[in-house]
């Protein structure tokens, strides 16, 4: 089993790509608006991307998202509940960061809904799908159970969880989304955040300072 990432962009975004071996076809999880350096990461691998799972529709995990799937044919998929984020990601740029786009971030021509409790198999590899709202209403964690690895997105970082103050956000609901979907994981399982370094199930819930809020 291989999982790499490299951080990306302006905001430091964790790309992952995951695949059964070295020289296979693959699924990314997350594409900011790098095209360029989600490619460098697949060929790094030697991978051919056939899927890309979107945790959510914020710009710096999905702006790359159309240039990925018309360069690959790779099946993007993201909630619906995030599609008022994802169709106009030059919106965002301009609006949230005051950023020109300097090329074509269209999102891809469609994307597949996903909906909670939904297992995709893709690669070899089967992905459950956790909506975890709160961090944005379409939220999704996706778990790689047989390997124990979730893949949390903006929901649960290393000693920290998403922010709630952009359009959307809900800090009440991002706490339920964390004891009903993601806490009920066990203490080994690896997770593998939107941003910084990985961290643990059981040491989120031993450490993280917000955990006194879904105790």
């Amino acid at each position: 089993m291989l999982i790499e990432s490299i951080p990306l962009w302006l905001a430091a975004t964790n790309t992952w790509v995951a695949a059964r071996e070295k020289g296979g076809e693959a699924v990314v999880v997350d594409a900011p608006p790098d095209p360029s350096g989600v490619a460098r990461l697949l060929a790094s691998h030697d991978l051919a991307v056939t899927a890309l799972l979107v945790t959510h529709g914020h710009i710096d995990h999905v702006g790359g998202a159309g240039p990925v799937a018309r360069s690959t044919r790779a099946v993007a998929y993201i909630h619906p509940d995030d599609d008022f984020l994802t169709l106009d990601p030059d919106r965002q740029l301009r609006g949230m960061l005051g950023m020109v786009p300097d090329q074509d971030f269209a999102p891809p021509e469609t994307y597949e809904h996903l909906k909670h409790g939904q297992v995709l198999d893709l690669c070899g590899m089967r992905f459950e799908v956790r909506h975890t709202p709160g961090h944005t209403p379409g939220h999704c964690c996706f778990l790689l159970e047989e390997e124990g690895v979730l893949f949390s997105g903006d929901q649960l970082f290393a000693g920290s969880i998403g922010r709630t103050d952009l359009p959307g956000g809900d800090f009440d609901q991002l706490v339920v989304s964390m004891r009903e979907r993601v806490l009920d994981l066990p203490d080994d399982v690896r997770v593998l955040p939107g941003h910084g370094p990985e961290t643990t199930i059981g040491w989120e819930r031993r450490t993280n300072p917000f955990r006194h809020e879904w105790a």
